[in-house]
């Protein structure tokens, strides 16, 4: 090579040697000031005064259902089959609990809109029944130094026609994923999904339906519930045939109040109407309670039963533990329920012991359960079979505390279980409570400790348990009610226990025709922001 080429071939390799270097140098500088800015931060910060900043709570919002959906062939002409003959008679109850009277929770009954005052709640513990309702509610309690503890539930009641039943709910905090479970859509039944929208943006919905053959295909469907606005999905024109019903209600861009409201026929016969709610989100433990069951016999078709669904891609093995008054009880055939994916399942519970029982699904795979419970009614003039009313109950939180309201015209009964913790639901100890009765004017009428043994299911009539003195426990049951007027029960749980509450409240109506029946969950108590420690940052001046 020649010395030209040489001399070349050398500044070429100089020339890399260069920008190898000055890269390297590069990298050094970034890598020295990066290590020195987290490092400044430790030393400039050092002695800097930490202020810690309360997180105020934020005010408690529920959306109440309207009055019931009329059948669409009211009036045919005939009164004798007229499916309507008397008209819902629907109200709103709503109570707030004060019970370290800290001033707090004044509030607001209002339409969906916010169009007006439909009542006002005084700061303090109070309670207000709205008459004559003629559509959804907005229900608003400002918090005090601690979140607002309210509850209200909307109640139709209807005694005769096609819709008869006690259609009862506890008001809804709202949201924007809903998993419901329960109803159908089959030639005897009619499901429709009522959307509430009470925030000041449109919320767009999309839904997953489920049915006994797997999931429907709805090809995308989406609804748009426009602000203060109130949208309604028939949903056997989306997915007929289906004899049983699970949803998933997902919003975006707001968030919104859901429920079903489910009602069936036996020919002419009515078969019940009630509200389905949203439940737990899939879990692999699922516990359902307020299962308040009367006699039945094995194979009645109008007996209890627990409603289950794996949602997932995978099948499971749903064990299902029944916590009577007396501990487990044995339920032949319900113990283990094979699940296949998709694909909603009936459990029934015929030939269960009448009392009250809470429900303890535990499969390996995320699942759903609900429960829906039965009143034998009486044979009309025109039926060839008696009527029958039914109430869905939807599965709960274990060991968080709430409160319930107890629907105008009705009679309350707490039903609680203790859940323990641990793969046995039934061993473990005790789960201790404390219960305070609400009365028509606010006030606490009673407070009283509940202590329950794992894996048993207490029911109490809340006037009997208001009226009386000491710790409450399964023995207490016994004995006839005095009247107390409660309108409201708040329970609070005691935190950390390995043994939790599993609460609901069985609201029952008498008719002459038979005993009309709704379940209510409680509504949760918001949980308290941590509050949040801040300092200077020297380097921006700011905090």
């Amino acid at each position: 090579m020649s010395g030209a080429g040489t001399a070349g071939v050398r500044q070429v390799w100089l020339g890399r040697l260069a920008r190898a270097v000055s890269g390297l140098a590069v990298l050094g500088l970034t890598v020295a000031v990066v290590v020195a800015g987290a490092r400044v931060p430790e030393k400039d910060l050092d002695g800097v005064a930490t202020t810690v900043v309360p997180v105020p709570p934020t005010a408690s919002t529920l959306v109440c259902a309207g009055p019931l959906i009329q059948p669409d062939d009211t009036g045919r002409g005939d009164s004798a089959f007229d499916p309507t003959p008397v008209d819902p008679v629907t109200t709103v109850t709503v109570v707030t609990s004060v019970p370290d009277r800290d001033g707090s929770s004044a509030g607001t009954v209002a339409p969906l809109d916010r169009s007006a005052v439909t009542a006002t709640l005084a700061p303090g513990g109070t309670a207000a029944v709205v008459p004559d309702v003629t559509g959804p509610l907005v229900v608003r309690a400002e918090p005090g130094s601690a979140p607002a503890r309210e509850a209200a539930a909307s109640a139709g009641l209807v005694t005769d026609g096609d819709l008869r039943g006690l259609a009862a709910a506890s008001c809804q905090q709202p949201t924007a994923d809903a998993w419901l479970l329960g109803g159908a859509t089959d030639l005897s039944s009619t499901a429709q999904l009522v959307l509430s929208n009470a925030g000041s943006t449109p919320a767009e919905v999309t839904l997953a339906i489920w049915g006994p053959s797997g999931p429907a295909d709805l090809t995308g469907e989406r609804f748009l519930v426009a602000p203060g606005a109130q949208r309604v999905v028939v949903l056997g024109g989306i997915a007929a045939e289906q004899r049983r019903l699970a949803l998933h209600v997902s919003a975006t861009g707001g968030r919104v109040g859901v429920h079903v409201q489910d009602s069936a026929i036996d020919g002419f016969t009515p078969a019940g109407t009630e509200l389905v709610v949203p439940g737990a989100a899939p879990a692999r433990r699922q516990v359902v309670p307020g299962l308040a069951v009367v006699d039945s016999a094995v194979g009645d078709l109008s007996a209890p039963a627990l409603r289950l669904l794996a949602p997932g891609e995978t099948g499971t093995t749903a064990q299902v533990t029944l916590l009577g008054p007396t501990g487990v009880t044995e339920l032949p055939g319900a113990a283990s329920v094979a699940l296949a994916p998709g694909e909603v399942t009936d459990v029934p519970l015929g030939g269960l012991p009448a009392g009250s029982y809470t429900a303890v699904v535990d499969a390996d795979q995320p699942v759903l359960a609900s429960a829906v419970v039965t009143r034998p009614g009486a044979v009309g003039e025109l039926d060839d079979v008696p009527s029958v009313e039914r109430g869905w109950a939807a599965s709960t939180a274990v060991g968080r505390s709430g409160v319930v309201a107890v629907p105008a015209g009705t009679r309350g009964t707490l039903v609680a279980g203790a859940v323990a913790t641990g793969a046995d639901p039934s061993t473990g100890g005790s789960a201790m409570a404390t219960l305070r009765f609400l009365g028509a004017d606010g006030s606490v009428l009673a407070e009283r400790r509940l202590r329950l043994d794992a894996g048993t299911t207490g029911a109490w009539s809340v006037d009997q348990l208001a009226s009386g003195t000491g710790d409450v426990v399964l023995a207490a049951a016994a004995g006839p009610a005095e009247p107390a007027g409660v309108v409201g029960v708040d329970l609070v749980t005691d935190e950390g226990a390995a043994v939790g509450i599993a609460w609901a409240l069985v609201a029952e109506a008498d008719e002459p025709d038979g005993v009309l029946v709704s379940v209510l969950d409680p509504v949760p108590v918001p949980r308290t922001s941590p509050d949040v420690a801040v300092r200077e940052d020297p380097r921006l001046g700011t905090r």
